[in-house]
C-alpha cells in the first residue's frame, strides 16, 4: 500500500503527504541525478511528530512527492497562480532544476494519480470521517517542512513556523489563533500566518468548518530540526527536542479546541 495509517481516537488527524521516499525503480531511473537525491522531501517529519499527541491518527504517504504530489490539486490547478511552484507531478525541483530525463506524459501522470494520489486521499478522507463520527468534529493538522532559503520559491529566509489556513477559511478562528500565539511566543523562533504558504490542497480541500471539518497546515523551516539543509539531511536531536516543546503545546491546544467545538 502507498499509504500508512496509524489509527487513534483523538479529534486531531496528522496528515503527512511529503515524508515518503518510496519510488518504483522504473520511475527512479527516469530522474536526473539531481532528482535522485530526493532533495525536496519533508525530511524526518514523522520522527519529529512521533508521540507528540497521544491518540492522534496519522495518515502518511509512503511514496515520494516526485512520483506525484499528494498535496496538489489532482486537476493540476496551481495553488499559487503567478508564483513559482511545483505541480501535481513536479517537472522541476524547488530550485527550478529539471527532474526528468523524459518528463512523464499525460497517460503516465494519470496512472500515478490513480495509483498513489487517490489512495492517499481515500485513506485521509476515511480517517477524517471516522473521527468526525466519533467526536462530531475532526481537525486535520497537515505536517510539512521545507528548506529555509529557496530563492526560486520565495525571497529571503523563511520564518520557522509557517501557518496556513487559506486566509482563515479552513478552520475555526480559535484554532488559527491558538497555534499562532504558541508559535509567536516561542523564544528564538519566528512565525507567520498565511505568508508564502497558505495551506496546500489538503488543507483547502478538507477544511470546511461549517461541516465540522477543520484544517490547518504547519510548514516548518528545516533549519529548526536538521543539522544542515543539504544531503544527507541529518536529524538534529537537540534542535528537534527544543522544537517539539512548542509543537506539543500547539497540538494539545488544537485538541482542546476540538473538544470545545464539540460541546
Amino acid at each position: 500500500m502507498p499509504v500508512e495509517v496509524t489509527r487513534g481516537d483523538s479529534p486531531v488527524v496528522l496528515g503527512m503527504p511529503h515524508t515518503g521516499t518510496d519510488m518504483p525503480v522504473r520511475i527512479f531511473d527516469q530522474l536526473t541525478p539531481t532528482g535522485q537525491t530526493l532533495g525536496d522531501t519533508d525530511w524526518h517529519i514523522q520522527r519529529l511528530y512521533d508521540g507528540l499527541l497521544p491518540g492522534a491518527t496519522v495518515v502518511r504517504a509512503k511514496f515520494h512527492r516526485y512520483v506525484i504530489d499528494a498535496n496538489r490539486d489532482p486537476k493540476g490547478t496551481s495553488l499559487y497562480p503567478g508564483q513559482n511552484t511545483t505541480g501535481l507531478v513536479p517537472m522541476t525541483n524547488f530550485d527550478g532544476e529539471a527532474l526528468w530525463y523524459e518528463p512523464p506524459d499525460d497517460v503516465e501522470i494519470e496512472a500515478r494519480r490513480r495509483d498513489y494520489h487517490v489512495p492517499y486521499h481515500e485513506a485521509l478522507s476515511v480517517e477524517l470521517e471516522r473521527i468526525r463520527a466519533l467526536h462530531g468534529v475532526a481537525i486535520l493538522y497537515d505536517c510539512h517542512s521545507i528548506r529555509s532559503e529557496i530563492p526560486f520559491l520565495f525571497e529571503g529566509v523563511l520564518p520557522d513556523f509557517n501557518i496556513g489556513t487559506n486566509i482563515g477559511i479552513t478552520c475555526d478562528p480559535a484554532i488559527e489563533t491558538a497555534v499562532f500565539e504558541i508559535c509567536h511566543g516561542a523564544e528564538g523562533y519566528t512565525s507567520i500566518i498565511n505568508g508564502r504558504f497558505k495551506g496546500g490542497w489538503s488543507t483547502r480541500n478538507y477544511g470546511h468548518p461549517s461541516k465540522g471539518l477543520h484544517a490547518i497546515q504547519m510548514e516548518l523551516a528545516q533549519s529548526t530540526h536538521l543539522k544542515m539543509e543539504k544531503p544527507p539531511f541529518s536529524y538534529d536531536v537537540e534542535k528537534a527536542e527544543n522544537l517539539q516543546r512548542h509543537l506539543r503545546q500547539a497540538l494539545a491546544s488544537v485538541q482542546k479546541i476540538a473538544f470545545d467545538l464539540k460541546e
